[in-house]
């Protein structure tokens, strides 16, 4: 191959070059679109005043406890209860862990063991542990009391906090009857 046909190449390649940036700038000429000095829509948003009925009591407080109780059974709750062994005892007479003794808990006034420093928030709360309180606290108990120091996710299933309750309830010297 000479010179003169490589002088083709390189000159057909660069006219086709010139020829896609020409047809660039004639385009914009032609189709000339003049950009808007703010860009977006106005999206108009009609006010409206919304009265709010939210209630200071916990959602949890409206269930029906007699049927969440219905649910659980005591077997299953002892297994269950294992996640909470780590940091609470059961047996009549337990020491206190991390977390206070929970025997006699259903029934009990919240804050109530002397020798268990309690948070701030829970020896405020100034409820006993109903089987409506216990539900309500084992589901989310930082949502439930805000600001103890219980660090402990929950449990989701109906089933389970209510199995976990009935064996708090039967770990007692006087279990209270059920809803």
């Amino acid at each position: 191959m000479d010179s003169f046909e490589l002088n083709k190449i390189i000159a057909a390649v660069l006219m086709v070059a010139l020829l896609i940036i020409g047809i660039g700038k004639i385009s914009k000429i032609i189709f000339y679109v003049e950009k808007p000095k703010t860009p977006g829509y106005v999206v108009e948003i009609q006010e409206t005043t919304e009265v709010s009925t939210v209630s200071s009591e916990p959602a949890e407080d409206k269930i029906d406890i007699a049927a969440l109780m219905t649910l659980g059974d005591v077997a299953s709750g002892e297994k269950i209860f294992k996640k909470c062994a780590a940091c609470h005892s059961i047996v009549k007479g337990g020491k206190n862990n991390i977390g206070p003794a929970l025997y006699n808990v259903v029934g009990r006034q919240s804050g109530a063991i002397a020798d268990y420093k309690y948070s701030k928030a829970l020896m405020a709360h100034g409820k006993a542990w109903s089987f409506e309180e216990l539900n309500g606290y084992l589901l989310k108990p930082a949502k439930w009391i805000k600001g103890t120091k219980m660090a402990f996710a929950g449990l989701r299933k109906e089933k389970d906090r209510a199995s976990v309750i009935k064996y708090l309830n039967q770990n007692s010297d006087n279990p209270l009857p059920l809803p």
